[in-house]
């Protein structure tokens, strides 16, 4: 016979019955790491005890504030209280009525630990920190390419700036393997693309664990080798990783750090309207100056002035125009060379060259392509395709 059915809430409601009658979880003592604390402006306090396995949500009221000790994520404490459904929700969660701090947790531990370590290497020393670049050309993101943190990036990018070239290099940012393949590609950003000018390294926000692959030291390693300028970018503004320490710029968010990377072109355009404006007022303050000097007989003085400010105008005009010379040819050599490694990198992918080695390529009577000899039978007709034409054969 069918059961008949019942609501959502009147499920949770009697979940929520359950669990205030069992006698071990109206009254339990857990222990775990803080994680994800968060002070609500209503006065309650929310926050996650994690192990190394599982998380638990906890809660503790605007009302319990007197069991309140000093909490931090990363601290290892004993809180006390009693399970309870939130019915609306349908989750569950520690309802805490007293707190005894442990110390700090086994992640937190590590953390300290490897900071303490390359902090004595010399890998966060400020003499090894280079500056970003003013106005860079090309710019390459690190982070997931689905995560809401590219999406931030380019949209400030693209409201700022629209002559820098933007590379993504999407990698894992969280879960096994994460890390190792977020120091595979400050790696090969740095082989691939040495041109590149700045790099940002991140992720959104999340959960502390969420983060942790920007707290190995591989990660740390790779950032600290780089010889592209590293802008750490990972979470909210509270939130801390080693690689912070190691980059040449940690910003607050995603956000700030594109804000960080790339100037803001229509404050540029307004800058330089206002030095115009300002050289223009100079220039014609000057002007009045020297024509009450000629007024009032300075004529031969004035000459000789004119005379000196047109001579270092030439030489300066001269020095710019040498230089200009010099940059635009070592610019254009530049682009003489990528285009014959484009070439010569077409030329060897060009299936005719193939052919004209003495290759060729061999296809069944309905033109499909014989890769093994189980694709052919003995008496089958097919066709040889070599570089100047084709040959009709037979399987023997």
């Amino acid at each position: 016979m069918a059961v008949k059915p019942v609501t959502v809430s009147q499920l949770n409601g009697y979940i929520s019955r359950v669990l205030r009658a069992d006698p071990v979880l109206g009254v339990v003592s857990v222990i775990g790491e803080i994680a994800n604390l968060k002070y609500h402006g209503s006065g309650h306090i929310y926050f996650s005890l994690k192990d190394a396995s599982s998380t638990l949500g906890c809660f503790l009221p605007a009302g319990a504030q007197g069991v309140l000790r000093e909490l931090a994520d990363g601290t290892e404490i004993v809180a006390a209280g009693y399970i309870s459904v939130y019915e609306r929700g349908g989750y569950y969660s520690l309802n805490v009525t007293d707190i005894s701090a442990v110390g700090r947790g086994a992640p937190a531990l590590a953390f300290d630990k490897l900071k303490e370590k390359l902090a004595r290497e010399g890998l966060f020393d400020e003499k090894h920190k280079r500056p970003l670049p003013f106005f860079p050309r090309k710019l390459a993101v690190v982070t997931s390419e689905t995560g809401a943190a590219v999406r931030d990036i380019l949209k400030i990018i693209q409201n700022r700036n629209r002559c820098v070239d933007v590379l993504i290099y999407p990698v894992r940012v969280q879960g096994e393997g994460a890390a190792e393949e977020i120091a595979a590609a400050v790696t090969a950003l740095n082989e691939r693309f040495p041109e590149t000018d700045c790099m940002i390294v991140g992720r959104g926000g999340g959960a502390a664990e969420d983060l942790q692959a920007f707290n190995e030291e591989v990660v740390a390693r790779a950032v600290f080798a780089s010889a592209i300028p590293v802008i750490s970018a990972v979470g909210h503004e509270t939130d801390f990783t080693v690689m912070d320490f190691v980059a040449d710029k940690r910003a607050e968010t995603p956000t700030a750090a594109a804000q960080a990377a790339v100037p803001d072109t229509a404050a540029l355009r307004a800058l330089l309207k206002d030095g115009r404006t300002e050289l223009s007022e100079s220039a014609r303050r000057r002007l009045e100056h020297l024509t009450l000097r000629v007024k009032s007989g300075g004529r031969a003085e004035l000459f000789a002035a004119l005379e000196r400010a047109a001579g270092d105008a030439s030489r300066r005009t001269a020095e710019l125009r040498a230089e200009f010379s010099r940059r635009a040819e070592r610019a254009l050599s530049e682009r003489k060379t990528r285009v014959a490694a484009g070439g010569a990198a077409l030329s060897s992918l060009d299936p005719s060259a193939v052919l004209a080695r003495g290759y060729a390529v061999l296809t069944a009577a309905d033109g499909t392509v014989i890769v093994s000899v189980s694709d052919a039978q003995r008496g089958d007709a097919i066709k040889a395709h070599l570089a100047d034409g084709k040959l009709a054969l037979e399987v023997l």
